[in-house]
């Protein structure tokens, strides 16, 4: 399967274990807002939380694993061509793109209209009998955020961190629903609205052998890859 997402629109699937889920930037400043539940109890989701805890990490970078919030693998970071995935800022909301770029609405601008990350995220969480309860942390994919050097620290964006062509690649470890916006990461200082397309490419590539390099990044890493192996066995 080989789609591409447009810029500004909401995406999702279901990727199924030893699936891979491959995810091209076509742009510079490329963000992928991605959301993610063990399929189909939906009811155990990504927890960023215990991610990066667990991990002992800030940000999200090859070979981690996205855990969820019962200890186990959803997936598993393979591959990428950046070395930063921002999992602390969270997504747009209807207020923050309006207030940025003005008001706009399909009526208006048909298929220009500007959707806000929680608005596409929200679309798809619909088609799935999932809501606004069901939203967590997200992993904003291809960002980077950095501390400012103001007195309070505030995260700022940090440009040039994903060009075009740029690649994620996140292995399924158990059946997973993965939902994804392409708007613009929230502290995206750019002056016009210009999201990129993203091409989403899902193939099979089997279960993490003995020595992968996920398995073995951390012991809470194996444990929790063994955890969806039992899971699903």
């Amino acid at each position: 399967m080989k789609e591409v997402i447009p810029g500004g629109a909401a995406w999702s699937r279901i990727v199924r274990r030893g699936q891979a889920l491959r995810l091209e930037a076509a742009a510079d400043g490329a963000n992928a807002s991605l959301l993610a539940y063990a399929f189909p109890q939906t009811l155990e989701r990504l927890c960023i939380p215990d991610t990066l805890k667990a991990q002992m990490s800030a940000r999200i970078t090859a070979p981690m694993v996205l855990m969820s919030d019962c200890g186990r693998a959803l997936l598993s970071l393979t591959g990428s061509s950046v070395a930063w995935h921002d999992a602390l800022t969270g997504h747009s909301t209807a207020a923050q793109v309006t207030g940025r770029f003005g008001p706009t609405s399909y009526q208006h601008d048909r298929n220009d209209h500007r959707l806000a990350a929680r608005t596409g995220l929200l679309d798809e969480l619909t088609k799935h009998d999932l809501g606004e309860r069901d939203l967590h942390a997200c992993v904003n994919l291809f960002t980077k955020v950095v501390p400012s050097d103001d007195d309070r620290g505030a995260l700022i964006y940090a440009a040039g961190n994903a060009l075009a062509g740029d690649w994620v690649e996140l292995r399924a470890e158990q059946d997973v629903l993965v939902v994804l916006s392409t708007a613009p990461h929230p502290l995206d200082p750019a002056p016009a609205w210009a999201p990129s397309d993203i091409t989403a490419t899902v193939s099979v590539v089997g279960p993490p052998a003995a020595d992968d390099a996920s398995r073995t990044f951390r012991a809470e890493s194996a444990r929790a890859i063994e955890q969806a192996e039992r899971w699903a066995s």
